[in-house]
This record gives structure tokens, C-alpha cells and sequence, in this order.
């Protein structure tokens, strides 16, 4: 396996599998027969979505720096997980507050144990080919983190269409580069726009938001702090409770009365102009956060999946809802 971290020094990697999957609930119970989180299917090959971002970030980051935030009532899925594999750290949030809970407990559970540490943190639902060439970006991003330890930096995907449900960003002056583009400021965000701005966006070069995103983890803990005070205030007493025999209790009290959150637009964009974005390669990448998504790169890329013989999916089929 290729392995990165040789080149950049000690990098932790957060892996975030604590969402529900709403929109895939009808493919993911055809697929298996019954409901579960979507990172826990198996949707397009014989791994779960899961365990493909953990293949991917064990090229970045050892299991003993990699930590996977989830949420209670997905302990028997990451059992199923587990097998006989030695698996990473799991934080399990006691309920759902949103993408900010999800992105800034485990900052703070990281930052607790190492103050100066370098995250990448990396969403569960992504299909990525090219597997190395996209971590070796992420470690080129990391490097630049390094050099600039203030940068918050966003993966931007080269997008090829006016797709309405992604984020995008529109990149300003560029201050640092990798091999693949520039690193620039955001200018802004727009999130899922309607079909002429996207036509707009991608005529203007502009970008997906992939929600990989790398930084200390204090500067994630900071801009926590300041666009999302409430939630902060209740998360800040676990950093004495971390790797403690109270950690569980902590949890439940700090998530019993706090604010649910959103990451995106609630700490990404009240806090763009502290944001800088990275010009991914030219690599297949996808959210597969709907259906029609999943037909569009099962047939496009011609994945063989086990479900697909089952479903009959073929080239020409029109694309489900």
C-alpha cells in the first residue's frame, strides 16, 4: 500500500460516519434487505462505503491516529465493521446535533491528545478513483498546513457539470500551491444552487466543495468557537473527560442540551474569509449522496458491485429518482 506520511510528519485523520443516509435509505434496503446508515453499505463494490475511506486514509494516517466519529446506535454496524481487523478510535455521539458536533468533538478528542496535530478530516460517503493520486494531494495540502499552521484549507473538486446539490466555491488570490493548482482564499460559497447560477459557477471555473478539509486541529476547535459559541460552550468540558472512565457520561451531558449545527453553513460560511481551497486533480470524484448518483457512476465508471446483477442496471437504463 502507498503510504504518505513519511514526507510530511505525524497527521491525524477524522473520518466521519455518524449521518443517517436519508436519501439512500430505498437503494441501501434493496441492497441488503434492511435500513442502514449508508456508510455501512455496501454500495459500489463489495466493501462498504466505510471501509473504503478507512483503505484510503490508512495511506495518510496509521489506525492509531485515525479516528471515526459515529453515533451509538451504530455499534452493531461497526461491529459487522470490525471483524477481525484492528480498527480505529470511535467516539459515539450520543445523538445527532449535526455536522458541527460531528466535526468538532473529534477536533477537540484529538487536540486533547495532541495540541499541535495536523487533521484531515474525510467524509464516508465518497466515491474516489484514483485512490492514490487523491491522497497524495491531501498530503501535499497537509505539508502546506504544515508550513502554514493558520490555514484552514478545503478540497475543491474540479466539477464538469452544473450540478445544483453540491457546495461550490469561488477561489480568489491564490498564496500557496501543490503540484496539482493553486491554494487560494475563498471568495465565497454557494450552497446547491439553483440550475442557471450553476451554469454560472461552472462557467466561471469555480469549484465543488468536498468537505475533505485539513488544518490543525485547534484552528478547527477555534473557528468552532467563534461561529458556533453554543455548541462550543457544551463541548469544551469533555476536553477533561477524554480518556477517562467518565468520558461516556461527559458525552451525554454535554449532548443533552446542546444546539444542533451545521458545519457548512454555520462555520464554513460565517468563517470564509479565514478559508483557503485547494485545486484537487483531475480525478473522479462523487458525493454519493443520492441515488441517482450511484446509478450515474455505477454505469459511467462500469462497476460490478454484487447488487447490480440483481438490480439489472444497464448502460442505457434511464437513471432512477
Amino acid at each position: 500500500m502507498l503510504r504518505f506520511e513519511s514526507d510530511l510528519g505525524p497527521l491525524w485523520s477524522i473520518v466521519l460516519a455518524g449521518g443517517q443516509g436519508v436519501r439512500l435509505r430505498r437503494l441501501v434496503r434493496r441492497i441488503h434487505g434492511e435500513e442502514r446508515p449508508k456508510q455501512f453499505a455496501s454500495v459500489t463494490s463489495g466493501r462498504s462505503l466505510l471501509r473504503e475511506t478507512l483503505d484510503r486514509v490508512a495511506m495518510l494516517a496509521p489506525c492509531d491516529r485515525t479516528v471515526i466519529v459515529t453515533k451509538a446506535d451504530h455499534a452493531r454496524y461497526l461491529l459487522e465493521e470490525r471483524g477481525g481487523r484492528r480498527m480505529p478510535h470511535v467516539l459515539e455521539q450520543p445523538a445527532d446535533r449535526g455536522t458541527a458536533a460531528g466535526v468538532l468533538l473529534p477536533a477537540r478528542w484529538v487536540r486533547a491528545r495532541d495540541p499541535e496535530a495536523i487533521v484531515a478530516v474525510f467524509p464516508s460517503d465518497h466515491l474516489v478513483v484514483e485512490t492514490g493520486r487523491f491522497m497524495a494531494h491531501v498530503a501535499e495540502v497537509a505539508a502546506a498546513v504544515r508550513a502554514n499552521p493558520d490555514w484552514v484549507v478545503l478540497l475543491g473538486a474540479r466539477a464538469d457539470r452544473a450540478e445544483t446539490e453540491y457546495g461550490w466555491i469561488e477561489a480568489g488570490r491564490a498564496f500557496g500551491r501543490t503540484s496539482a493548482g493553486p491554494i487560494s482564499a475563498v471568495t465565497c460559497f454557494r450552497e446547491k444552487p439553483g440550475p442557471a447560477e450553476a451554469e454560472a459557477l461552472l462557467a466561471e471555473g469555480c469549484l465543488w466543495n468536498t468537505f475533505v478539509i485539513v488544518a490543525k486541529a485547534g484552528r478547527l476547535v477555534d473557528l468552532g468557537e467563534r461561529h458556533v459559541p453554543e455548541l462550543s460552550a457544551r463541548l469544551a468540558p469533555l476536553d477533561r473527560f477524554f480518556g477517562t472512565e467518565h468520558e461516556r457520561w461527559a458525552l451525554g451531558q454535554a449532548y443533552a442540551l446542546a444546539p444542533s449545527a451545521n458545519f457548512s453553513t454555520d462555520v464554513l460560511e460565517r468563517g470564509q474569509a479565514e478559508l483557503m481551497v485547494s485545486h484537487m486533480p483531475a480525478l473522479k470524484w462523487c458525493d454519493l449522496g443520492t441515488p441517482r448518483r450511484v446509478f450515474q457512476m455505477v454505469r459511467e465508471l462500469d462497476l460490478r458491485p454484487p447488487w447490480v446483477g440483481a438490480f439489472g442496471v444497464r448502460r442505457e437504463q434511464r437513471i432512477p429518482a
